[in-house]
């Protein structure tokens, strides 16, 4: 019961942070339950793997409870969505199919360089011209797709990435956050498929785990999450730009950090 509490209250928090910033959730879960599945004994070689695949599921109803918040309040661009979406979901469907022939210490290399890079470019952000704009729709589908793939390799809806794309495109602060939660979910589905296949028949795994997603942590953040995701999104709404670019870097740069001392 005690790893089901810590689940809960890693939810709620995580849950927060994703209505917040829009990020999801899966990311910022990767280092901790990656340490929780660790404490627990569960297949060493594999830790990585179950921490990815189960923090890629909890994406779908963290994001979703962010989404409807941030749409109440005029926060997503859905015509966006519409064209940049299916992209990243073809791109994080090939990645996570193929994320077990990864060892996990690559994963955590590249988790830590990208999250590093997103960060890096929130925190230096300075306010685009007025002339620069969303690229059409080919380029748009590129982008995605390279999004879709690092997003299935690293476990993580796209945020830390479409967020400061739109941010350089000339995207106001709360709608790239609104329209990155939105983009994450679809993204999740089929991540979250591609993790499930990929571990299906991989020995070793801890019992109630479907692939890599482990089932009791899920239901454990999920019921956590979907309860705090609508109050970070109105506090998005309501704090200063510049404290919400700060607070978003400083994440991911901790994050990132966490994961390299761990796994190098």
């Amino acid at each position: 019961m005690i790893w089901i509490a810590l689940y809960f209250a890693t939810g709620a928090f995580v849950g927060f942070l994703a209505g917040l910033l829009g990020i999801g959730g899966g990311m910022t879960l990767v280092p901790v339950l990656a340490a929780m599945f660790t404490a627990q004994q569960f297949a060493p070689d594999h830790v990585v793997h179950l921490a990815l695949g189960t923090g890629m599921a909890s994406i779908m109803f963290t994001s979703s409870a962010s989404v409807r918040a941030h749409h109440r309040l005029g926060g997503v661009d859905w015509a966006l969505v519409k064209r940049l979406g299916p992209a990243m979901v073809v791109g994080a469907l090939l990645a996570t199919a193929m994320s077990a022939w990864v060892p996990q210490r690559a994963l955590a290399l590249a988790f830590s360089a990208i999250v590093y890079a997103g960060a890096t470019q929130i925190l230096l952000g300075r306010k685009p011209s007025a002339a620069r704009t969303l690229p059409g729709t080919p380029a748009l589908v590129g982008i995605g797709l390279v999004i879709g793939v690092i997003c299935g390799l690293v476990s993580a809806g796209g945020a830390f990435l479409t967020v400061p794309f739109m941010l350089f495109c000339g995207v106001s602060m709360t709608t790239a956050i609104g329209t990155g939660a939105a983009l994450g979910v679809p993204v999740a589905v089929m991540g979250t498929l591609g993790y499930v296949f990929s571990g299906w028949s991989v020995p070793g795994l801890p019992p109630l785990a479907l692939g890599f997603v482990y089932g009791p942590a899920l239901a454990g953040i999920v019921a956590g999450s979907v309860l705090t995701a609508p109050m970070g999104a109105r506090a998005a709404h309501r704090l200063p730009i510049v404290l919400l670019r700060r607070v978003f870097a400083g994440l991911l740069y901790l994050l990132a950090t966490k994961m390299l001392w761990t796994y190098l």
